[in-house]
């Protein structure tokens, strides 16, 4: 007798916070299969509006119309939020918390600020996505940059393996960050986006010196930044370098100096503490002798020196 293969049941998710993330992030995964069965907003027309972009009938500001059988509560709100919400919905007596699972969105905490939750049995976890979601942009726009990406994630083992299924509901892999590094983690995840959004706005401030009637900078420099991000991606930083640093060029960057101080002295101290993390990626290249290092290093501390500090810097 054959048997008919069982159906499986969709994941059944609660979204906390209406915001970029905890939207995107519903949308793909009910695109996947998964059943929007809540969202939890602080205002009644934000908690409206996020339901009816997932396509889901219960909205509100109270924890309350979050249904017993939702199987997976999504925390997207301020990091600040997240304890408070968790200890608010770990005093919900109607909920069988041994077979729910609650993650967060947070990158700066880890799944300890669930605690209140794991206490009652339910599967813990951060859930944070490596990807960024500008506020100025519309849901329609960062939809796709929610797939086939990296999530940050630690948690309680039964909460890793949620985080894992939901993962690749999303198409994309999860990284586990010790807790205790959480916060390092997040560093870097500023480093990978906010800090490369800075730079590129120096590049188009001193491209504006050189061309100041150029309506777009990104363009003409947009071939370079992206084979020095393919170059990383096929090696590594080190083997990826390149330009007069490398070489050992002091004339080279003395005249960079000069010309920066000259024409756009509120980037020196940008440009001088980036020199420095050259030469130091340099030396670990191989590329740079001791006495190219000593030379390079003490030219451009000599500008860093003359730089002006932050406050005076218009």
């Amino acid at each position: 007798m054959n048997r008919r293969p069982r159906r499986s049941v969709p994941l059944r998710v609660a979204i906390v916070g209406a915001g970029k993330v905890g939207l995107v992030l519903g949308k793909i995964l009910r695109e996947e299969g998964a059943r929007i069965s809540a969202v939890v907003s602080r205002t009644t027309a934000s908690a409206r509006r996020g339901a009816a972009f997932l396509g889901c009938r219960r909205s509100g500001t109270s924890l309350e119309v979050i249904p017993q059988e939702t199987d997976l509560i999504l925390i997207a709100t301020p990091h600040d939020g997240v304890v408070q919400t968790a200890e608010s919905l770990a005093r919900r007596s109607d909920l069988d918390f041994r077979r729910l699972a609650v993650c967060h969105a947070s990158g700066v905490l880890s799944a300890s600020a669930l605690s209140a939750l794991e206490a009652r049995g339910a599967a813990v976890f951060s859930f944070h996505p490596l990807q960024t979601f500008p506020r100025d942009f519309t849901l329609k726009a960062i939809v796709p940059r929610g797939r086939g990406i990296y999530f940050g994630v630690d948690g309680s083992p039964r909460g890793l393996r949620m985080a894992r299924r939901v993962a690749r509901m999303l198409k994309g892999r999860t990284v586990e960050i010790p807790p205790e590094r959480r916060v390092l983690y997040h560093a870097a995840c500023v480093i990978a986006s906010n800090h490369l959004t800075a730079m590129l706005s120096v590049l188009q401030s001193v491209h504006r010196s050189i061309r100041p009637t150029d309506a777009s900078f990104f363009a003409i420099y947009r071939p370079i930044i992206e084979a020095t991000l393919a170059n990383v991606s096929a090696t590594s930083p080190e083997e990826a370098l390149s330009g007069p640093v490398a070489r050992g060029g002091t004339a080279t960057v003395a005249a960079h100096l000069e010309a920066l101080r000259s024409a756009v002295p509120e980037f020196l101290p940008y440009f001088t503490r980036m020199t420095l993390e050259t030469v130091r990626l340099a030396t670990r290249k191989g590329s740079l002798s001791e006495a190219k290092r000593e030379e390079l290093d003490a030219l451009v501390r000599t500008f860093l020196n003359e730089s002006p500090p932050l406050e005076e810097v218009t």
